[in-house]
């Protein structure tokens, strides 16, 4: 149990034999560190409630606490503020307990949940560009974050791949490639022989044909009615298509593969909108059927709007007029197959903020259809841009969209010019450096994106996330090189880390405090879904340690017992910070 919720129980026993709840005896970290290491307000709402003085209510609840074990000094402060120091003695032996647990004290959660993490959310036939990044950073980190904790995590791509750009792209193919024999609706595969099995077109070719396609689109409406047929025949099983699909899909799946890997994101499963496409149908007939969805000029919706609603809320298409589906049904027929299939309890979509609209209405069309029951979960963690010095979307220079590729080399390429200018690695192999300069590249990148909350919107600003000073991706990595480099120091003169003791000087004491912090930090990050307050407890930590470095001299400490403990410390920083590093998608170079 962490010291904070050893305290929490502490104040929540002495709040009811106060007789109040145990609630009001919540501790959090002090707001003044000059002051105290913790503090308990529950005094002032629960006074209030009672319609006592505050602090006397405090001064009764002190009465009720006794843990000299634990507790160092007590103080009544202000109108009735709690302020606790602990013993330095209880506050070596927690940090010592998180030294020798291989969960550095964080406790796996009573209830683990199936969660499904739907993020990256790239088109088929599309490369993958810099619109992709946020959700693929802010995603891997929240399904890192929610499997450190101990629940069943499944990270889900969810491709578009079964909606009106595929038809688009057939009619723009047909009309390049007219002989192609995916176009004969006379060719049967069964007496003529299956279709090629070498695509003809690569990811490049549907790259370029993709605008080129939605521009004759929206220019000519002969052409757009012939794309909606396209996906229409598609959608229904018309073989040649069919055919033409999985070659998109092949060629777009094995170049996304490579992107994702070299930004460290992972998904478990690649499914997309066509896997769910025989749900489709039922799943239609189904809401019609039970009254849940209705006809309305044709088309089938559901209305979702409700009558506290403070702004209108539009009905959510199921099927247009022509019976074609849409990405909001092929949405909740995936949600339907997350919960039959996959078992979930809760499912995430990292998605851009602007798609709030539409997630509202799934949300509600999911619950009214009997999609969703009440007990499994769904959110829409929505996430700001990624802009340029002017706050626009980042481009390139010339104007177009970054492929993602293009950016991680980018980033790569800064990385290897601030470890040039900082003399950094600069004897080691070629190949070594090339392996440290990609790191701290995406050490960069990524943590240039989630040191923000993922709400915001942020500038990108390659110079300043490249940094080795400062919040930094790459400071991070160096301060946990650097600790490395003195544990192995430590080792060439068979110094080794023993039982951490109680602290003496103000920075090794501030830097315990730190570390014993890190359950609340992880079960913070989780509850808010928020990986920025593991970067910025990163950051505190890679801080206290270097104050405490520069103190305490540790290789030439002459105190055997204090030295052992001040290895067990930068020990135990080095377990943290790699970890914390880790859930934010992070390595760490062995040596810089």
């Amino acid at each position: 149990m962490s010291l904070q919720q050893q305290l929490t129980d502490i104040f929540g026993q002495a709040f009811a034999a106060s007789g109040l709840d145990t609630s009001a005896g919540t501790v959090a970290v002090s707001q003044r560190p000059e002051l105290a290491d913790y503090q308990c307000n529950g005094a002032l709402g629960a006074a209030k409630a009672a319609q006592v003085n505050p602090r006397d209510l405090a001064a009764t609840v002190l009465s009720h606490v006794d843990a000299p074990d634990l507790i160092a000094s007590l103080e009544v402060a202000g109108p009735g503020f709690i302020n606790i120091t602990v013993n330095d003695s209880a506050l070596a032996q927690t940090t010592g307990e998180m030294a020798s647990s291989p969960r550095l004290g964080v406790e796996l959660v009573a209830d683990p949940l199936t969660v499904v993490v739907d993020y990256g959310g790239p088109n088929m036939s599309k490369a993958l560009h810099v619109g992709h990044l946020r959700a693929a950073i802010i995603g891997e980190s929240i399904k890192r974050l929610f499997a450190f904790s101990g629940h069943n995590t499944i990270g889900d791509i969810h491709m578009g791949d079964w909606g009106m750009p595929i038809g688009q792209l057939i009619i723009e193919l047909q009309d390049r490639q007219p002989d192609l024999v995916y176009f004969d609706a006379e060719y049967d595969s069964a007496t003529d022989g299956p279709y090629p099995s070498e695509s003809p077109v690569t990811l490049e070719d549907l790259s370029e044909m993709y605008p080129v396609i939605t521009q004759r689109c929206a220019d000519d409406p002969a052409v757009a009615e012939r794309a909606r047929v396209a996906t229409f025949d598609l959608q229904n099983g018309r073989a040649g298509y069919l055919a033409l699909w999985q070659h998109f899909h092949d060629v777009s799946v094995a170049e996304q593969k490579k992107d994702f890997e070299a930004l460290g994101v992972n998904f478990d499963v690649w499914y997309g909108e066509s896997t769910v496409n025989d749900r489709l149908e039922p799943m239609v007939r189904s809401a019609l059927s039970s009254g849940v969805a209705r006809e309305s000029d044709g088309a089938v919706i559901v209305d979702v709007a409700q009558d506290d609603d403070k702004k209108e809320l539009p009905p959510l298409l199921l099927t247009r007029s022509d019976g074609s589906y849409l990405y909001s049904t092929t949405d909740l027929a995936t949600l339907d197959m997350r919960v039959e299939d996959m078992g979930s309890d809760l499912v995430l979509y990292v998605v851009d903020a602007r798609q709030s609209l539409h997630f509202e209405q799934v949300f509600r069309a999911a619950r009214k259809m009997g999609v969703l029951n009440p007990s499994v979960g769904v959110e829409h963690l929505g996430f700001g841009t990624v802009n340029d010095k002017h706050g626009k979307p980042f481009k390139t220079r010339e104007g177009g969209v970054l492929r993602l590729g293009d950016l991680i080399s980018l980033v790569t390429d800064a990385a290897r010019e601030r470890l040039d200018d900082a003399h950094i690695a600069e004897d080691y192999p070629e190949e070594e450096r090339d392996e440290i300069a990609r790191q701290v590249g995406l050490a960069a990148l990524k943590f240039g994106d989630l040191s923000n909350h993922r709400t915001s919107n942020y500038i990108f600003d390659l110079e300043r996330f490249a940094a080795f000073e400062g919040k930094t991706g790459p400071y991070l990595q160096y301060s946990a090189v650097r600790i490395k480099s003195i544990l192995r120091k430590a080792a060439d003169q068979g110094l080794a880390a023993g039982q951490i003791i109680a602290p003496t000087v103000p920075q090794e004491r501030r830097l315990m405090l730190r570390l014993v912090r890190l359950p609340e930090v992880i079960a913070r990050s989780v509850d808010l879904r928020a990986p920025n307050a593991l970067a910025e407890y990163a950051f505190d930590v890679a801080t206290d340690f270097s104050r405490f470095y520069e103190h305490c001299h540790i290789l030439s400490e002459e105190d055997p017992s204090r030295q052992a403990s001040w290895l067990g410390l930068v020990s135990l920083t080095l377990s943290v910070l790699t970890q914390l590093l880790d859930l934010l998608g992070i390595e760490i170079p062995e040596r810089m």
